[in-house]
């Protein structure tokens, strides 16, 4: 299957895992193009995309996108991410925006509020999850200020609840949850949030030359503050509010540009280490 030219790709994550996106939405200027398309890669077969329309201020533009970040039973998810990411770069994808939920790290944080990051901490071991190897990555904002802006601008319109455009989010590995030890250590480092999602999805879209940004909501209290959290509270979470955020991410992507103004794809160099990328290679 020919892998689609597409210049915009959404990262579905679990707050809208428990609906179809664009359909179950009812918005009257998104419609899918085709579903279930699952492409070769040299990783392993891709998880299911779907391509869908949507029509704004710039015309009609098409949005690649997957569930889940590609997660899968049997497959790494190093391998998820590294598939996902190559049909992007096959594609020709250059802005991409991610969702998911989170747990609150920073004590002021409460469930049903919505972060969007402009930094991470990265405390997952999966390190090393690239397509080349032959670029050198400056990970100086890793998260697109221009896509963030127009994040935090749709979330305060449209969101009910709480916004928090800054955050710092720490990365781990999962799939388990983290140890209250482990959460005060991330509190002490300055996180604000902690989920599994954004690393190594930052690096592979600095590797494509794509900008990044995601949406994010907070579903429980890491281990350790505030309260515990509770099973029914989370499964509450992500069944009433994923209608909601589904619509911001569909208009945050009808508001992103057209054309890049930001700095994201300068932000990577060739390599220095080219005697070992030629041996390898």
């Amino acid at each position: 299957m020919n892998i689609p030219p597409c210049k915009f790709a959404l990262i579905g994550g679990s707050s809208t895992l428990s609906l179809q996106v664009p359909e179950d939405l009812g918005l009257d200027y998104a419609e899918t193009q085709s579903s279930e398309m699952v492409f070769s890669t040299p990783f392993g077969p891709s998880p299911e995309f779907k391509l869908f329309t949507i029509v704004s201020d710039e015309g009609k533009r098409d949005v690649l996108t997957c569930r889940m970040h590609g997660w899968r039973q049997g497959v790494s998810r190093a391998d998820a991410s590294r598939q996902i990411f190559w049909v992007f770069k096959q594609a020709g994808v250059k802005f991409i925006l991610a969702e998911g939920g989170v747990g609150a790290v920073n004590h002021l944080l409460r469930p049903r509020d919505l972060v969007i990051p402009n930094d991470y901490l990265d405390f997952s071991m999966r390190k090393d999850v690239g397509l080349e190897n032959r670029h050198l990555l400056i990970m100086r904002e890793a998260i697109c200020p221009d896509l963030r802006n127009i994040c935090i601008d749709v979330c305060d319109e449209k969101w009910g609840g709480r916004v928090f455009e800054r955050s710092i989010y720490a990365n781990t590995d999962g799939r388990h949850f983290e140890s209250p030890a482990e959460v005060n250590m991330f509190r002490l480092a300055g996180a604000d949030v902690v989920g599994q999602s954004i690393c190594p999805e930052v690096y592979l879209a600095r590797e494509i030359g794509a900008c990044y940004a995601g949406v994010y909501l907070v579903v429980n209290y890491a281990e350790g503050v505030v309260s515990p959290w509770r099973h029914d509270e989370l499964a509450a979470i992500f069944y009433s509010e994923g209608y909601e955020l589904g619509r911001i991410l569909l208009e945050c992507l009808r508001r992103f540009p057209d054309d890049k103004s930001c700095q994201c794809a300068d932000l990577r160099k060739d390599t220095l280490l080219t005697d070992i990328y030629t041996e390898t290679t």
